[in-house]
C-alpha cells in the first residue's frame, strides 16, 4: 500500500432546514470540484436569528480529500 496525503479544508453550510442540511449543503458543493472526498467532520453549529426566530442552521465542516499531485 503507497503513502497517502490528505489536504482537510473548513467549510460552512447553511440552510434553512437543519444542521443536517447544512453539513450535506456543504459536502454536497465541495463534491462538485474536489475529488476523493474521504471524511467530513461537523465542528461546530450555530443559528442565525432574525427578529427572536431562527432564520437559518449554519454547520461548520471539515472536509478531508487525498492529495494528489499534478
Amino acid at each position: 500500500m503507497a503513502n497517502s496525503v490528505y489536504k482537510v479544508i473548513e467549510l460552512v453550510g447553511t440552510s434553512t432546514e437543519s444542521w443536517e442540511q447544512a453539513a450535506r449543503a456543504a459536502v454536497e458543493r465541495a463534491g462538485q470540484s474536489l475529488r476523493h472526498l474521504r471524511i467530513a467532520e461537523v465542528t461546530e453549529q450555530d443559528m442565525v436569528i432574525k427578529d427572536g426566530k431562527v432564520e437559518a442552521f449554519r454547520a461548520k465542516v471539515k472536509v478531508s480529500f487525498k492529495y494528489e499531485n499534478d
